[in-house]
């Protein structure tokens, strides 16, 4: 079942950086587009992605290899996957809610829609299409986590200093956004020559 050649440590870094979930699979664009306003919001979102996505990584892998495949109904991962993502966003929207309330209106609509977020769902699937260990799920759903949060806080500081900047009218608003996306996308892309996750 391992994935041969790839230690933990080893695609946990991967995930940030060479194979960013967000910025060389384009998953989780919506969210990303969204919240990077501001760095606050965005380093907020960021952490709760990195605890759903690190903890349902391994519970999805549990899941799927000592409930699913034991019992022949590997065609029920995406219902299970999602009803597992689910749970956990409830738990980090009940714990937000009570901790920072003011973080809490900030996100809005967009921490319920963790759930649906395509990246979480991206990062449970890509680790059973790779074949990865307990250990390397868990550390490929982290790194996910991480460099998703990266890109996001990445992106709404250069949102924050671009508001005083003199930008071309067609270009102000998502036509910036897409751009700086595109660019920090090919500045990720850089990286895949040191290690690439297949």
């Amino acid at each position: 079942m391992e994935q041969l050649g790839l230690s933990a440590p080893v695609i946990f870094f991967a995930a940030i950086f060479t194979n960013n979930i967000l910025l060389t699979n384009f998953l989780g664009m919506c969210s990303f587009l969204a919240i990077s306003r501001e760095v606050r919001s965005s380093l907020g979102l960021g952490f709760a992605v990195i605890f759903v996505m690190t903890c349902t990584s391994g519970l999805n892998y549990l899941v799927y290899y000592y409930l699913l495949v034991p019992f022949g109904m590997e065609h029920f991962r995406f219902i299970a996957f999602i009803i597992v993502i689910a749970a956990f966003v409830q738990l980090v929207e009940m714990v937000i809610e009570r901790s920072s309330p003011v973080l809490y209106v900030i996100l809005g609509i967009f921490l319920p829609l963790i759930t649906v977020n395509c990246a979480i769902l991206g990062v449970a699937l890509f680790m059973i299409i790779r074949k990865y260990t307990f250990l390397q799920s868990v550390a490929y759903g982290a790194g996910g986590g991480i460099g998703w949060t990266l890109a996001i806080v990445a992106m709404g500081g250069i949102r924050e200093k671009l508001r005083g900047a003199k930008i071309p009218k067609p270009l102000e608003g998502p036509g910036i956004a897409l751009i700086i996306a595109g660019l920090m996308a090919l500045a990720f892309v850089a990286f895949s020559g040191m290690i690439q996750i297949q």
